[in-house]
């Protein structure tokens, strides 16, 4: 579980089941009391102090202009809220965590946001053999909890304030996906709210269950974005092929120790052959160990291929240390790839830690990204391949201009391959299931009038790497398309996705049709939707 903003910044120098249920994590606030079943459900509407504060998220760049918040507490005011804005022909989008990287929350079209903030329980559920999160918990709300109270986690994504909402329902890959898979393959049953043709409101579940007449909506809601189908009140979570009634073995249990290591290598001392050099046998190495017999099956990491005026490459990643030769095994990786760039770190720390302590540490620690104006843009891909020597190339001509300057701008090399490569291609929506790498690009900038440099620069990475196949990771022998919850417009308009391959082929490659089938079932009046949200068929 690794805080993508976090290290950049430190190297820049539902209802409730019937049956036993047991609750723990974040207790409601006290100023939530009035949305207990029955009561008033807070609303927030402009003019009210607390306006500014919610019709915006993680990107300050995206803000929203709706006539009121709702904030329900309990599945019966989600029906309660959609029904109240579909009889009203309102326009309704749901807010978990506020992490969207693009705007189909915070927009100027929305009329009326559910923001979920207020639902946030983590538990087990003794009926269904399966821990609930609700989608307001936030994830290490919901780590400290499974951990603390059951000796089991998820192998979710690295930033402590992501809601679970939005990470659930497009994927979730971390640091221990490639021992357990992403978290989407835990999800066994989920409860959501939908209208109906007629535009009836109501809670339903949908289980994985083979003889549920709902499989099909819960197969869409595990992998196939948000603000597609409903507003999910409740996640179960139970591993597949998990069995007994025993909660500790019902999910992944993490290692009890990790060794954590980070590292930084000197921009200066790394020339365009070393890059190269580093690349190729990087990602030679990776794709060799994306098998399930790998020695490092238990390694997840994150490489950083910082823009050069943050004067370091910075790795951190995490490795088992209760399995033999931990360190010495993690001492060769951080060898081979200081072997590899021609050049030793300029600083290497690496400690044997608890799992909850690394994990507490490396969601939170030094946020000074965190800023309350920051602003980002982002994009996406998979690598199956080795990377082609045009696609070096094209890396280091932009991580090394000197007409820009941002020392927050860097792609992110993600481990992958391992567990999450055992599910087939349409056993969730999200296909992307013969990958090695996952690579984020991502800028971070605090003020509005670098807006234009920042997206700018991002944008000509990411359209020359990809020149091949019309500037965007078209599914081939290389590359195999982007990650939904890494949303991006620019792959919807013709004038940065040149390809013939549309926007929803890059999310979903050949499972597009079945979710357009599930959509017109599940919300035949297009109530959910926003710019790349799922279309009705023809």
């Amino acid at each position: 579980m690794l805080n993508r903003r976090r290290f950049i910044a430190g190297t820049g120098a539902a209802v409730a089941t019937s049956g036993a249920v047991t609750a723990l994590g974040t207790a409601l606030p006290a100023s939530a009391a009035p949305a207990e079943a029955g009561g008033a459900i807070p609303t927030v509407t402009p003019g009210d102090t607390r306006y500014v504060d919610m019709v915006s998220g993680m990107n300050a760049r995206l803000v929203g202009t709706p006539e009121a918040v709702r904030l329900p507490a309990t599945t019966d005011q989600v029906v309660q809220v959609v029904r109240e804005a579909v009889e009203a022909d309102k326009r309704i989008v749901v807010r978990s965590g506020g992490h969207c990287f693009e705007d189909f929350v915070f927009n100027k079209e929305a009329q009326v946001i559910a923001d979920l903030r207020l639902m946030n329980k983590v538990g087990y559920d003794e009926r269904r053999r399966a821990f609930y999160v609700e989608p307001g918990a936030t994830l290490l709300d919901i780590y400290e909890t499974l951990h603390n109270g059951w000796g089991v986690t998820i192998p979710g994504g690295g930033c402590h304030s992501v809601g679970a909402g939005g990470h659930f329902a497009g994927g979730g890959y971390g640091v221990l996906s490639r021992a357990h898979g992403i978290v989407i393959d835990h999800i066994y049953a989920a409860e959501v709210v939908t209208v109906d043709r007629k535009g009836r409101v109501r809670a339903v579940v949908a289980t994985r269950e083979k003889d549920d007449p709902n499989r099909d909506l819960l197969w869409a809601l595990a992998g196939g974005g948000g603000g597609n189908f409903g507003i999910v009140t409740k996640y179960w979570l139970r591993s597949r092929g998990a069995r007994g009634n025993d909660p500790g073995r019902l999910l992944p249990q993490p290692p009890a120790r990790v060794i954590y290591t980070q590292v930084t290598w000197p921009w200066e001392k790394i020339t365009e052959a070393g890059f190269t050099n580093l690349l190729r046998k990087y990602s030679q190495w990776s794709k060799a160990n994306a098998s399930l017999d790998s020695d490092y099956l238990d390694l997840g990491h994150w490489l950083f291929l910082n823009h050069v005026s943050a004067g370091t490459l910075f790795m951190v990643a995490q490795i088992d240390a209760t399995r033999p030769d931990a360190q010495k095994r993690m001492n060769d990786f951080v060898d081979f790839l200081s072997d590899a760039m021609g050049t030793e770190p300029n600083w290497h720390d690496s400690q044997n830690l608890p799992f909850m302590k690394a994990t507490t540490y490396s969601t939170t620690g030094g946020e000074t990204l965190n800023n309350p104006n920051l602003r980002t843009f982002h994009k996406s891909a998979f690598l199956k391949d080795v990377f082609p020597q045009r696609q070096i190339d094209a890396l280091y001509k932009h991580l090394t201009r000197k007409d820009y300057d941002n020392a927050y701008s860097y792609i992110v090399l993600a481990s992958a391959g391992g567990r999450i490569n055992e599910l087939g291609p349409t056993d969730t929506p999200a296909p992307h299931r013969d990958s090695h790498l996952v690579m984020f690009y991502e800028s971070y900038w605090h003020k509005a009038d670098k807006d234009d440099s920042n997206i700018a620069w991002l944008r000509d990475i990411y359209r020359d790497v990809y020149a091949d196949t019309g500037g965007v990771p078209v599914p081939n022998n290389v590359t195999d398309g982007c990650y939904i919850n890494y949303p991006d417009n620019d792959l919807g308009d013709p004038g940065f996705n040149t390809s013939d391959t549309p926007w929803h082929a890059l999310y979903y490659k050949g499972n597009y049709a079945k979710l357009q089938r599930v959509k017109a079932t599940w919300d035949p009046r297009n109530v959910f939707h926003h710019k790349q949200s799922v279309r009705l068929p023809d």
